[in-house]
C-alpha cells in the first residue's frame, strides 16, 4: 500500500511537471542538449545564403507558430490523460489515442506543407535537411516528455509486485 502511494505521488508530480512544460521548455531542452536555442541551431546547421535569408526566416517563423500550436494541442491531450489516468475508461482511452494519432497526422501534414514551401526558397535538398533536423529535435522532445508519462495500468501492475 505504501509503495502504491509513493508511486501515485510520483505520477502526480511527474504529470504536474509535464503540464508545466511549454514550447519554451521545448527550446530549453534543445538548448540544454546543444548549448543554443533552436533557432540558433537551425541557423548554424542550415547556413541559409544571404539572398534567401529574409524569405527563409519569415517562413520559418510562420512554421514555428503553427508547430507550437500543435505542441500545445499535444500537451492538452497529455493533460487530459493525466486528468483521467486513475479512472480511464475504454471510451476515454480510445478518444485520447485517436486525438494523439490525429495530432501526429497534423504534424506530418505540417511537415509536408512546409517542406514544399521551404523547397521553393532553398531547394529540395536544403528543405529536406531542415526537416531532418526538425524531426530529430521533435523526437528528442517527445522522448523526454514520454519518460514522464506512465503507461496505462502502470500503477495497477505495481500492486502485483511482492514487497
Amino acid at each position: 500500500m505504501k509503495r502504491t502511494l509513493i508511486i501515485a505521488a510520483c505520477v502526480f508530480f511527474s504529470f504536474n511537471s509535464l503540464m508545466a512544460q511549454s514550447n519554451n521548455e521545448d527550446i530549453d531542452m534543445v538548448q540544454a542538449a546543444f548549448g543554443k536555442t533552436k533557432k540558433d541551431l537551425v541557423s548554424q546547421y542550415m547556413q541559409v545564403p544571404a539572398k534567401d535569408s529574409v524569405a527563409f526566416w519569415k517562413l520559418y517563423d510562420e512554421y514555428e507558430g503553427k508547430r507550437k500550436a500543435l505542441g500545445k494541442a499535444r500537451i492538452n491531450i497529455i493533460q487530459q490523460y493525466a486528468d483521467n489516468y486513475d479512472k480511464l475508461t475504454d471510451a476515454k482511452a480510445t478518444e485520447l489515442a485517436t486525438k494523439t494519432l490525429a495530432n501526429d497526422a497534423q504534424y506530418t501534414t505540417l511537415y509536408q506543407t512546409y517542406l514544399k514551401k521551404f523547397s521553393a526558397i532553398t531547394g529540395g535538398r536544403s528543405a529536406a535537411k531542415l526537416f531532418q533536423l526538425e524531426v530529430y529535435l521533435q523526437t528528442l522532445v517527445r522522448a523526454k516528455v514520454m519518460t514522464d508519462v506512465p503507461f496505462i495500468d502502470e500503477l495497477d501492475k505495481s500492486k502485483m509486485q511482492t514487497p
